[in-house]
């Protein structure tokens, strides 16, 4: 469940920059949103193959 935890930190910190850029066309939060969806990203292929690796073992 740690996992889950840092998934749902990760969402829950690029909260205000979602809001900065999608309802105030903050153009700067805008980069920030973009490197806070690349770390999910990255962090949601480690989850995958975590998964795989307990999976097939």
């Amino acid at each position: 469940m740690e996992q889950y935890e840092k998934l749902k930190q990760l969402v829950l910190e690029g909260e205000a920059d979602f809001a900065k850029f999608f309802d105030q066309n903050n153009q700067a939060a805008g980069t920030r949103v973009r490197n806070r969806m690349q770390a999910l990203k990255a962090f949601a292929q480690e989850v995958r193959n975590e998964v795989t690796a307990k999976k097939n073992s």
